[in-house]
């Protein structure tokens, strides 16, 4: 009888340790990042989790035209104004040269072109203590109009300090 105690007690011990071996387990990971802008001079987007992903233009069925992109940017410097260019004209194409769309862009209200000079878009008095502005994107109309199709392009804006006494 002793010995079926014992052999039941072992039994039972055994069956609850095995039942936490087999107990199910998940694991997550996941990457975690952060910038932290300079306090002297920083330009970043306001909502930062578009910036690196392709922006779809939205087709406006009811009137066939295109819809620009509106986004927001904070920007900084401690110490002189802030200026911006294009690096070259925006576009869309298709890859037919005749069907090219280009883009009128401005950021803060100030047209960048195709002038490879820098443009004031903040005054340094305004990036001194930091501000919120916009950036405009949209497509220009050809005048042979819109032709169906899909396009891409790239706009790259240059940003840099503004040069003491310029």
């Amino acid at each position: 009888m002793n010995k079926q105690s014992v052999a039941a007690a072992l039994m039972a011990v055994t069956a609850l340790t095995s039942a936490t071996v087999w107990a199910a387990r998940e694991e997550l990971n996941f990457e975690v990042f952060l910038t932290i802008p300079s306090r002297a001079f920083y330009v970043t987007p306001a909502e930062p989790d578009w910036i690196h992903r392709p922006q779809r233009l939205l087709w406006d069925y009811n009137t066939s035209t295109l819809r620009g992109l509106r986004k927001s940017f904070d920007l900084r410097h401690d110490s002189s104004a802030i200026e911006a260019r294009l690096e070259s004209t925006g576009r869309l194409s298709n890859g037919r040269l005749d069907e090219d769309i280009l883009l009128h862009v401005k950021f803060n209200g100030v047209v960048m072109g195709s002038d490879p000079r820098p443009r004031e878009v903040l005054s340094q008095a305004e990036a001194a203590v930091g501000k919120r502005v916009l950036l405009e994107i949209d497509p220009i109309q050809p005048l042979s109009g819109f032709k169906p199709g899909d396009y891409n392009g790239t706009v790259m804006l240059l940003f840099s300090a503004k040069a003491p006494g310029n």
